[in-house]
């Protein structure tokens, strides 16, 4: 079984669209994360495994501001991630209640946690942003959580942007938005990514230099023994 670092060190060079043309063929469909996009774009790619947090509709004796200082918060949830975890929110795709602010962003980041992903928003932007933590959510807006939702649970199952998000899977987020790839499919996905990525390197390489499409990509019998040749000569270098 892979280490977290071995996670990470092969799948930051793997682009979520990759992954999820590979997931695909694994008869995986739904894995990218609806709504949650880069706050912040250029931030690269990142690697982590989920820590989950969960809210549910707003009901009005539960979702006060009192509710800030209960055990069940999100402010005690914030204290329990992990070094190098990514918070996974599921906000129902809530569009007008802030999760998190800068304050609780900023703690993410002393903590060291890798980036959030959300499919609704924050608040405070300014902020947030000036915290430096890597956001993935679908936009801004002003008032608190307590406004649209209610904190209920973290370290549980998960939907978030319609994908269902288990604790320890692993997420992989980049410009073009944030994929789950099930904990118990990860050794499976580490073998299969970098040769993917390989052959759609050398895929690109042939269309630079004006290559047609039909028997590049997908690539014919005679297009494979020409990668192969190819990747010979790379896997030397």
């Amino acid at each position: 079984m892979a280490t977290d670092d071995e996670i990470r060190e092969v799948l930051s060079g793997v682009t979520t669209a990759t992954l999820t043309t590979i997931l695909l063929k694994k008869g995986l469909r739904n894995v990218w994360m609806r709504g949650a996009m880069p706050l912040n774009p250029g931030r690269g790619r990142i690697v982590g495994r989920a820590f989950t947090l969960r809210f549910v509709p707003a009901r009005e004796d539960l979702a006060t501001p009192e509710s800030w200082s209960s055990p069940k918060s999100t402010r005690a949830a914030v204290e329990a991630m992990p070094e190098g975890c990514i918070a996974v929110v599921d906000a129902m795709g809530i569009t007008d209640a802030g999760i998190f602010g800068d304050i609780l962003c900023a703690r993410m980041k002393k903590k060291n946690v890798a980036a959030l992903v959300t499919d609704g928003v924050v608040r405070d932007l300014d902020g947030v942003l000036g915290t430096n933590l890597p956001v993935w959510c679908a936009g801004a807006a002003a008032p608190p959580s307590v406004a649209g939702l209610t904190f209920v649970d973290w370290d549980q199952p998960v939907g978030c942007g319609g994908v269902a998000v288990f604790p320890n899977d692993v997420i992989v987020v980049d410009n073009d938005g944030a994929v789950v790839i099930p904990a118990a499919l990860i050794d499976e996905i580490l073998e299969l990514a970098p040769e993917q990525e390989r052959l759609e390197s050398w895929i690109m390489l042939q269309v630079n230099d004006g290559a047609a499409l039909p028997g590049l990509y997908p690539a014919n019998a005679e297009n494979k023994a020409r990668y192969e040749e190819w990747k010979k000569q790379f896997v030397k270098q």
